[in-house]
């Protein structure tokens, strides 16, 4: 039996976020940046009736920060990768620097002030050439 794609699962659960976005709440995600800000307002909808319990958190998670890493990896290129920091989820690694998805997406689920999916790949190219100046990680 072979280790099914790890690139290929996150894919899937992005495109699971797509349809599940577009069948609970009627917005269209279209794997674009600005994807992100409407993606930032299903999670607010999400968020209206206070914390999602642990197994819905769960879920959305998972949806949200796979469909963001793949936004990254469209807008700028890149790929899934494994990193200490991302605390046993996937990260991308886009020209050597690397972005944690996962960790985004829980922040913004958990409500954190100043924290969102569109910003988070909207900030991405100053970050990269941020990069190039000082170490190669962010």
């Amino acid at each position: 039996m072979t280790e099914p794609d790890p690139a290929a699962t996150l894919r899937r659960f992005a495109e699971e976020c797509v349809a599940l976005v577009g069948q609970q709440y009627g917005r269209r995600l279209d794997w674009s940046p600005e994807s992100l800000d409407e993606l930032d307002e299903v999670c607010e909808l999400l968020l209206a009736d206070g914390p999602l319990p642990d197994e819905r958190l769960d879920l959305w998670w998972k949806l949200v920060g796979a469909y963001a890493g793949e936004v990254l990896i469209r807008a700028h290129g890149g790929s899934w990768t494994m990193h200490d920091a991302a605390q046993g989820a996937y990260a991308v690694s886009v020209q050597g620097m690397t972005a944690l998805p996962f960790s985004t997406a829980q922040r913004v689920l958990s409500r954190e002030p100043y924290k969102s999916l569109g910003s988070f790949v909207r900030a991405f190219p100053a970050i990269l050439e941020r990069g190039r100046g000082a170490g190669k990680e962010s």
